[in-house]
């Protein structure tokens, strides 16, 4: 990660933790689940309104460090109105390239990718997963998705 790479990462880690977007709850969310990491104390619900093969709204609440909480604004950004599968995917390139297993540039993450560097740091990748966790917990009862 060069410089400016590294510059834009901690300037959206810091605005998202400032001013995460989509936090708070929903009035009837159709799907929820909460995320834990016991050994930082990260601790995030993330809820979800889905309608017709869609996230139709998604809402997210907790306490956690600054890359928790931004990638966790940053997520539900990213979801909010697309397609489950959508949803799904995201979450699988995301993990990969945090995991090494992936590079940033083949990723097709949009934003998500300034938080590309946390790979450089292996305890934080947890930090960075955790809402991501819980949205996957909630998507897996998409069963329980209303009508429009």
């Amino acid at each position: 990660m060069n410089r400016a790479e590294d510059d834009l990462y901690q300037e959206l880690v810091l605005e998202h933790k400032r001013s995460p977007r989509n936090f708070g709850t929903l009035a009837a969310p159709t799907n929820e689940a909460r995320g834990r990491n016991p050994q930082c104390g990260d601790d995030l619900g993330v809820q979800l309104d889905l309608a017709e093969g869609r996230v139709r709204d998604i809402r997210f609440q907790g306490q956690g460090c600054a890359i928790c909480i931004a990638s966790a604004s940053m997520m539900s950004e990213a979801v909010k109105g697309r397609e489950l599968e959508f949803a799904r995917q995201l979450h699988d390139r995301f993990h990969a390239v945090l995991t090494g297993e992936l590079e940033p540039e083949d990723a097709q993450l949009g934003k998500l990718v300034s938080l590309a560097g946390v790979r450089r740091y292996p305890g934080r990748i947890k930090c960075a997963m955790l809402g991501w966790h819980a949205m996957m917990h909630a998507l897996a009862d998409s069963s329980a998705e209303t009508p429009p």
